[in-house]
């Protein structure tokens, strides 16, 4: 399946939808207000790559968000980095990782901010 159709399969589960689309890109987001996330055909023309310490992280509402949305990336052929859980690196912090299918990594989080 073309990534462009995988991605759009991808989004829907979080309510996302493609939001800008050019013969050189297409971005999905929430809404214009939110942050939003695209793949690009590269501006040289060369080959896309994966960027070595790169990764694009997606804020969700909830633990339980951040679950089903790293099992659609796995149904859709992403590969695990590291199942959801929390994380000790902060309070409140959890988090799934795993890549695409060019090899990008993502991150799926929650983080609950106390209140006050």
């Amino acid at each position: 399946m073309e990534l462009v159709l995988v991605y759009d399969e991808f989004f829907s589960s979080i309510g996302a939808g493609r939001f800008l689309e050019t013969e050189q890109f297409v971005a999905w987001s929430t809404g214009m207000e939110h942050a939003g996330f695209s793949i690009t055909k590269p501006f040289n023309g060369e080959p896309a790559t994966v960027g070595n310490g790169t990764m694009i992280a997606i804020m969700l509402d909830s633990n339980e968000q951040v679950k089903s949305f790293y099992d659609k990336a796995l149904s859709l052929g992403a590969t695990c980095e590291g199942g959801p859980g929390p994380r000790s690196e902060m309070a409140g912090f959890y988090a799934a990782y795993f890549r695409d299918l060019d090899g990008n990594k993502l991150n799926a989080f929650h983080l609950e901010i106390p209140e006050g």
